[in-house]
């Protein structure tokens, strides 16, 4: 299948890597092109995962001559115009950060055509952003926008050039926007990621989304010892019962939203994550052993700018208080979180983000935000 990835991060590394492994076209594309330097010069993305490293094979960047390689096969293709690597994708894949959405959206909403799915992992709703996009765009392009709870990877860069996997995801629950084009949709994810799984629709995704729940809570809590010492690890020695018991109790409040909008069970419950006891999670049993154990999350992590804080507090977290808020569903720990973050950075977190109010959204009652989230915006 050809796929298009987006982004410069750990997730897009990974992507790029794990994409052209399974024998996908991978033309792959972020906003400094120079920055792909490296990549280019050496010819050879490394790759470390529990098969052990090895190196995958990437074109020399491709300046606007139209061709990236056009066939099937495996293979990473690094193109410097956007428009170009997203021209024959099937899938576009943008594991960025969720406050990078909106200004990708306008980038990539005049060049999406008839019948592309974007995947947004994970995505805070962010499948409304691209296609309100589009709409502002003047494209009438009839494109599906997915987004899950989580990165398919657990994953940190190691230099330009070398990306570490230290678990991928068996489950990614999934929601499609407009949610009319889930079945479609969700059966070509499925060959790219067949680890997706049917969510009701793209706000049900929105609110999977883990991010928000682990990190907020790991941050703020952590504080002290984030701006003492030259690095921490939040998910290692910052992970106390105190600060479980409080990522739990947001996770309850994440959850009862969910049900007041009639979202079904699973619901991942983040407690899953933390034990190999419960139900599968999305990195699958003891996924934290894996991550703690890896070393990778061990990082200084300023608590204005990280993005912990511009994107699960900021807009995740956010998010997840307006819809509560929308819902009449009581979030005192997502509201007191928010009010400590705005403390923290001077930055009022509760209403500057992705709201439902700044997605113009918070005037609709319950039926219809139904209509909108499967039929999509009106004509």
């Amino acid at each position: 299948m050809k796929v298009c990835v987006i982004g410069g991060g750990h997730g897009s590394y990974a992507a790029a890597a794990e994409l052209s492994e399974k024998d996908h076209h991978v033309t792959w594309w972020r906003r400094d092109s120079a920055a792909f330097s490296s990549l280019v010069e050496r010819g050879t993305l490394d790759i470390d995962d529990h098969l052990g490293r090895r190196q995958i094979g990437v074109d020399g960047l491709h300046l606007g001559d139209g061709d990236t390689g056009g066939g099937t096969g495996g293979g990473i293709s690094i193109v410097a115009d956007l428009a170009e690597a997203v021209s024959n994708a099937e899938v576009v894949v943008a594991p960025v950060p969720a406050f990078a959405h909106e200004s990708l959206a306008r980038q990539l909403a005049p060049h999406l055509r008839d019948g592309q799915i974007v995947y947004l992992p994970p995505g805070s709703f962010g499948s409304i952003v691209f296609a309100q996009a589009v709409r502002a765009a003047g494209n009438p392009a009839d494109v599906a926008f997915a987004e899950t709870g989580t990165l398919p990877y657990l994953a940190r860069k190691h230099g330009d050039t070398r990306v570490v996997v230290s678990g991928y995801a068996t489950r990614l629950p999934t929601g499609v926007f407009p949610a009319r084009h889930t079945d479609r949709a969700l059966a070509v994810l499925g060959e790219v990621y067949p680890a997706v799984e049917r969510v009701e629709d793209a706000l049900s995704g929105a609110l999977m989304n883990a991010g928000p729940i682990i990190h907020p809570p790991l941050i703020l809590m952590n504080a002290g010892p984030l701006e003492h010492f030259p690095s921490w690890d939040i998910h290692n020695e910052g992970t106390q019962d105190s600060i479980r018991r409080v990522t739990s109790a947001l996770d309850a409040e994440r959850i009862a939203v969910r049900e007041a909008l009639g979202y079904g069970a699973p619901h991942f419950p983040l407690a899953d994550h933390y034990t190999a006891d419960g139900d599968e999670w999305m990195y699958g049993n003891a996924a934290h052993e894996k991550l703690t154990d890896s070393g990778d999350w061990r990082e200084s992590i300023d608590l204005r700018t990280h993005r912990y804080m511009t994107e699960d507090v900021e807009i995740g977290l956010a998010l997840l208080s307006s819809v509560a808020t929308w819902a009449d569903v009581p979030s005192p720990v997502a509201d007191g979180l928010l009010a400590l973050a705005g403390a923290v950075t001077g930055r009022p977190a509760a209403t500057r983000g992705r709201t439902l109010a700044n997605l113009g959204l918070a005037d609709l009652d319950p039926s219809g935000m139904r209509a909108f989230l499967h039929d999509g915006p009106a004509q």
